[in-house]
Formats: C-alpha cells, structure tokens, sequence
C-alpha cells in the first residue's frame, strides 16, 4: 500500500499530492525592482548588494520536524557586514569553506505567519560544503520563529504552514 504524503488543505478543501518541506524568498526585503539598473546594486539566487552599502547573502533557517529525517525550511536572506561578506564572497567556492566561523548578521525577510516581525532578529550563518546554502542560526530568544527552530516542530504545524502561504493571497483579498 502507499503511502500518501499529501493533505488535505482545510481552506480550499483541495488534496495536494505533496507537503512542501519549505518556501524561499528571491530577495531581501529592502530589494525593488528599481535596483537592477543600479550600478551598484547586484541580485543573484545567492547573494545580494543594495547601493554598494547593504549586503546579503541566502541562507536556510531549518527546523526539526517531529518523525521526519527531512527538516521544515526557510530560504531568507541575511544582512551581512561589508567585511563578512567579502570573506564569504572569498571562500565560495573554496572547498572546506564550512569550517569557517559562522557570520554575524540581521534577518532581512519578513516571514508574515509570525509575530511579532521576523525582520531584524540576530542570526548566525553557517557555511557548508561549497553547494549548500548557509545553514541560519537564530539567536536563541522566546521569539516563535527561534523557539520552533531549538524545539522543533510536527506535521500538522507543517500544514498550517503551507495552507497559510498557499491562500496568502486569499486573507489579503
């Protein structure tokens, strides 16, 4: 017999053949359209420059999912400072650039299901082998997001999830 990895969504009452196991952001917040004909700006899948005065690099916030070897995850950029980011540009494709010591950096993506704002917590990047994004650490506050990423979470809450940002749309209309 198999087995169904789908759910049943509870706002649109649609089964989805698939639980998604994280969403990705394509910028840091402070990116806009009217950045990519800055010279001095620059938007790749992994790193960011806004005005040659802010930069960003992509990382994972991964979060321990109850009876699952495969953790919930959140692509967010990380705001980093201009000397940590020229070091994380030097090693990016150095092998053995994951025993690198983590960066110090600020989330720089508004991740709307929690509260209060996810924007500007404290963050730790971790390199890992050259093809993997930055494993992101948050500073270990009672902030939910934090909480979720030290204890974990279950299936269901996974759910809530994925029908949240599934009908984002529909809460706005």
């Amino acid at each position: 017999m198999a087995i169904d990895h789908g759910y049943t969504c509870s706002c649109c009452g649609e089964h989805h053949a698939e639980l998604p196991m994280g969403y990705s952001t394509m910028a840091p917040d402070v990116w806009d359209a009217s950045l990519e004909s800055d010279p001095d700006s620059m938007l790749s899948c992994d790193q960011c420059i806004v005005r040659h005065e802010h930069y960003f690099i992509k990382g994972l916030i991964e979060i321990p999912v109850f009876g699952s070897e495969e953790p919930f995850s959140w692509g967010v950029w990380v705001s980093l400072s201009r000397v940590n980011f020229a070091r994380a540009l030097d090693v990016w494709e150095t092998p053995g650039r994951e025993s690198e010591k983590p960066y110090f950096g600020w989330l720089s993506t508004e991740l709307g299901l929690y509260s209060p704002r996810t924007t500007n917590l404290k963050t730790n990047a971790h390199t890992r082998p050259i093809g993997r994004r930055p494993r992101i650490e948050l500073e270990p506050t009672d902030h939910p997001l934090a909480v979720e990423q030290r204890t974990g979470i279950t299936r269901d809450r996974v759910r809530e999830i994925a029908e949240a940002v599934l009908h984002a749309d529909d809460a706005r209309a």
